[in-house]
């Protein structure tokens, strides 16, 4: 998992630590010296600590006009032992809702597993966003990641599964990326629910 990056090809337009509106703004990365462990594997040096034992996230675009952003998780969300939801809703969500930012990308090709717990973080986070228009979409999901997800019925408060499983993102431009997934959850393709 240590060679495992966060994805870096929109880096000339965005990153988190030069941007003074993230709640990541500052940070300083050492290449060298790999430190946050997912259990016993060490993971990439670039990837963001926001709380949880088991999952980290990377902030990889924010457009704050169109009101968007999209974050890539890697490691295990653990709502059931760690509460990870709560964490990734307060310490990161919560920060870019401040910022106006109401239609949420969430890159999951690197969630390993899903262990669910309640859903009431999921709930606030869909009426935070669906008051104001916006939308969260979780992509790639693994397929027994997605019917953990599903079990509980994520599907009520998240766009999951169908055409979100298999999007090709990886050398695409973000905006291009957005206008995809928005495309795919206003035309009729809406996954709330299925």
């Amino acid at each position: 998992m240590h060679d495992i990056e966060p994805y870096y090809k929109w880096r000339d337009h965005y990153t988190s630590e030069s941007d003074d509106r993230s709640p990541f703004y500052g940070r300083v990365y050492n290449e060298f010296q790999y430190t946050q462990k997912v259990y016993n594997y060490f993971i990439h040096p670039q990837w963001d600590d926001f709380g949880s034992q088991t999952l980290y996230a990377k902030i990889t675009f924010v457009d704050y006009l169109s009101g968007y952003a999209m974050i890539e998780l890697i490691g295990e969300w653990n709502d059931c032992l760690h509460n990870d939801i709560m964490f990734l809703k307060r310490e990161l969500i919560d920060y870019m809702l401040k910022e106006d930012i109401y239609k949420y990308i969430i890159l999951c090709d690197n969630v390993l597993n899903f262990h669910p717990s309640d859903d009431s973080y999921y709930e606030e986070w869909y009426e935070d966003v669906s008051d104001e228009g916006g939308w969260i979409a979780l992509i790639n999901t693994q397929e027994h990641v997605l019917k953990d997800m599903e079990h509980i019925r994520l599907q009520n408060y998240v766009n999951i599964g169908m055409n979100l499983i298999d999007v090709l993102w990886h050398g695409k431009k973000a905006p291009l990326l957005y206008k995809e997934i928005e495309l795919k959850l206003t035309n009729g393709q809406k996954q709330l629910g299925y």
